[in-house]
């Protein structure tokens, strides 16, 4: 008798242990917001020194934890290229939300030139963060390119907000960002291709359908997305033809060799030391970012770790997904344990 309630009692227990996981994917996908239903799409009113705009998010999930805000790169490209992340988060229970800054495809876009600074963008998250209700106990920050800036100011800023953050595929000083373009990826094209953009941009002729004639082929083919050109994925080539020429242009310049925009100057190494939160910097062996710079910023920040795309270039989170996932992945969920090192 004793022994058949002893295993009645087993069984009851590994019940109550196995239970809820079968409700996990109910809870994770349930929507919290009362009324109609928009598919977790949310427009944010901001305000800014020239009056108030909406900026469009979207959520995917629920996760008390886990709260991956993701800021896409340009300046001026949009959320689309994260896309691929729909194939993995879920399925890892991670909740998350695309976010289209504003002036990009999805968000209001103004015309005011004195918008696009660096130090409006970081103001501008900090309202989109308190309207996701995203705190310290569960708000992780993903910036990608353009974006791995704003996340990095971001971080300086606010970090007192933060969980973890994630540098994707950016390095923290834009001034050695174009000696790495000049001295070391143009050195790998054929001297007369090189000779012929570089005259082109000496003469300010970026509408000659011949510069990016080349620089598609020579330069983005091999360090913006190692996919065929012709094969770009869907979500990626939206983005991309999504951006927003005005902002990108005076921000960042007029292509991806290099940056000579409102950013030329802007560098952040004296200050990453103080980084206390768990950082994740990633970069590809390809990148047009120098990854040996980006594992410097893992040993920089307090508490780092560099994730290299052995595969990847630009866009590794396309063309090396297997590995940047995994680790990405990895980094959510190792701090989220408290086994991060």
């Amino acid at each position: 008798m004793v022994e058949r309630l002893c295993t009645l009692l087993l069984l009851l227990s590994i019940a109550a242990c196995t239970g809820p996981a079968k409700n996990e994917p109910e809870a994770y996908f349930k929507n919290p917001d009362p009324g109609v239903q928009s598919g977790g799409v949310k427009m944010i009113e901001i305000e800014t020194p020239k009056g108030k705009f909406k900026v469009w998010t979207k959520r995917t999930g629920n996760n008390p934890r886990i709260k991956l805000l993701l800021l896409h790169g340009g300046p001026a490209c949009t959320h689309e290229y994260f896309e691929c992340l729909d194939s993995y988060l879920p399925a890892e229970g991670i909740e998350y939300y695309y976010y289209d800054q504003l002036g990009s495809f999805y968000s209001d876009q103004p015309k005011d030139s004195s918008l696009w600074q660096t130090e409006r963008f970081v103001e501008e998250l900090e309202q989109v963060r308190k309207a996701l209700g995203l705190n310290k106990d569960n708000f992780y920050l993903l910036g990608h390119s353009w974006g791995g800036i704003l996340a990095t100011e971001y971080a300086l800023k606010y970090r007192e907000n933060l969980k973890g953050l994630i540098i994707s595929n950016m390095m923290v000083s834009i001034p050695e960002y174009n000696q790495y373009a000049y001295n070391v990826l143009a050195k790998q094209m054929p001297p007369a291709i090189f000779d012929s953009i570089r005259a082109m941009e000496t003469a300010g002729d970026f509408s000659n359908p011949r510069y990016m004639g080349l620089l598609m082929p020579y330069h983005y083919a091999k360090h913006i997305c190692r996919i065929p050109l012709a094969d770009w994925p869907d979500p990626m080539q939206r983005g991309l033809d999504h951006i927003n020429p005005d902002i990108y242009v005076l921000m960042q310049g007029p292509s991806e060799f290099g940056a000579s925009g409102r950013i030329l100057n802007w560098d952040r190494k004296a200050d990453m030391p103080k980084i206390k939160v768990p950082t994740l910097s990633i970069g590809g062996t390809y990148d047009t970012m120098d990854p040996a710079h980006m594992e410097w910023i893992a040993k920089t920040v307090q508490k780092g770790r560099f994730l290299l795309c052995p595969n990847g270039s630009h866009m590794s989170l396309w063309d090396d997904q297997e590995n940047y996932m995994k680790g990405l992945i990895g980094f959510l969920k190792d701090v989220d344990k408290g086994v991060f090192e």
